[in-house]
């Protein structure tokens, strides 16, 4: 039986990973788990081999044709699609971050810098994942090289934005580009601005001029966290008053807008909230439920589904998830979900 190759992913394939870490095939935006796949049966490579299906296009008498085999193989590799292992990513970019322009007679710091070909020869991803992992930290490439913000600077240019909105009288659903950059272009680089703008905004064009509609969600987790990255616990009544009076006039506060990056804890007195952001978290799955049921032994469904839904691979729920890695129980009426193994405290 012949069995003619097909290409399973289009484009270019990469083989990436360290010396003490184990290899991915990546394609253009994709990342693919790699595992040797033994079989009874013995693999031959015909060149200009054909298929069944070909062969039944040409001619109808039965013919004999002679084939070259170039090699053999009782073994194969066996791909499985896997999400991209960007934790590094973020490890790397921390080395030195952004912390605005170098002042008059410093010299900025050029070491530990990476430009696009540099994260793609040490991050287990494909092109696209990696460029969507850069959107979610608010990189940005400066000089050619991408750079995470410093939190305290990036907060900055976010506090220069929503105070000329206010001064302004704008509407944050329509804050103009170029008016930002020309009122605060003498505090800030205006790529700044505009890079700021990107990370909270959505950009678009009307009559002629480009907008951007500030995101309450995103704005309001940003804010959030500068809060909670300061206090190891905060009373929850106390930290909503002091959140709603730190954002921006019309803009509202929710603690949904604080999955996967803060943790209320209902069951204390008073009641508590604490930073505990899923990026942290460890990528392996195993490892992933065993950090989280170390640090609290119960959890609902609702309180721990944005932990671990990053997890879920295609086709995948947090439901099966939950299913094969938690036991569930009845506490008070409430389902919660435990530890299917001991785990250490």
């Amino acid at each position: 039986m012949s069995f003619p190759i097909k290409p399973l992913v289009e484009g270019c394939l990469v083989i990436r990973g360290d010396k003490e870490e184990r290899a991915v095939l990546c394609s253009g935006d994709k990342t693919y788990d790699l595992k040797i796949a033994d079989t009874s049966n013995l693999l031959l490579f015909v060149p200009e081999g054909q298929s069944p299906e070909q062969l039944a296009e040409g001619p109808a008498c039965p013919r004999v044709a002679h084939a070259q085999i170039w090699g053999f193989c009782n073994s194969y590799w066996e791909l499985r699609k896997q999400r991209p292992k960007l934790k590094k990513l973020k490890k790397l970019l921390l080395e030195n971050v952004y912390e605005g322009p170098a002042l008059r007679g410093e010299e900025e710091n050029t070491e530990n810098r990476y430009t696009m070909s540099d994260l793609l020869e040490r991050i287990q991803a494909s092109e696209s994942e990696l460029e969507d992992g850069l959107r979610s930290l608010h990189a940005c490439q400066i000089h050619g090289f991408w750079r995470l913000l410093d939190f305290d600077y990036e907060m900055k240019l976010l506090g220069h934005v929503t105070q000329l909105v206010d001064s302004e009288s704008w509407s944050f659903n329509k804050v103009p580009l170029q008016n930002c950059l020309d009122e605060l272009s003498a505090l800030e680089p205006k790529e700044m601005i505009e890079h700021c703008l990107n990370c909270y905004g959505r950009r678009f064009v009307e009559d002629g001029l480009v907008l951007f509609s500030l995101d309450q969600d995103s704005v309001c987790r940003a804010l959030a966290l500068l809060l909670l990255q300061n206090a190891v616990k905060f009373n929850l009544s106390e930290f909503q008053e002091v959140w709603q009076q730190s954002v921006p006039d019309g803009m509202s506060t929710s603690l949904s807008q604080l999955q996967g990056l803060a943790l209320v804890d209902r069951g204390s007195r008073p009641q508590t909230i604490a930073l505990l952001r899923v990026e942290d978290l460890p990528e392996d799955t195993q490892e992933r439920f065993n950090q989280l049921f170390t640090l609290r032994e119960k959890w609902t469904e609702d309180d721990i589904t944005p932990y671990i839904k990053d997890l879920c691979g295609e086709k995948q729920t947090t439901g099966a998830l939950l299913t094969k890695y938690a036991r569930s129980s009845t506490q008070n009426g409430l389902k919660v979900f435990n530890s299917r193994r001991p785990v250490a405290t």
